[in-house]
């Protein structure tokens, strides 16, 4: 895979998400790319997108996911859009060797 959708940062790590509300279950998907060349990775949660109930649900996946607390993950743009920009703030290289294994687990292609 060429181009991940994150960056890495001396704080952490930031990721562009594309997040399906009321998708049946909270996972990650793999990574996608959409129309523009843009990649981003899939995330799916069961919460509806109203009063932040997704977003919520969101921050709460990412952080269990990539083990770190609720508080170090922070929605940067698009709180009311599909597309996203995650913060997780923790080691930058753990943070990304984890999210490479998740997205290449659940990797849909």
């Amino acid at each position: 895979m060429a181009h991940v959708p994150w960056r890495y940062s001396t704080d952490g790590i930031s990721v562009a998400l594309r997040v399906t509300p009321r998708g049946g279950r909270d996972d990650i998907d793999g990574i996608e790319t959409l129309s523009d060349g843009r990649s981003v990775v899939k995330v799916r949660v069961r919460a509806i997108a109203d009063g932040g109930e997704a977003n919520r649900a969101v921050t709460e996946l990412l952080a269990k996911a990539l083990g770190v607390p609720k508080g170090r993950v922070k929605i940067l743009s698009g709180a009311t859009s599909r597309l996203k920009q995650v913060a997780i703030d923790g080691d930058p290289q753990q943070l990304g060797e984890t999210l490479r294994q998740l997205t290449a687990s659940n990797a849909k292609d």
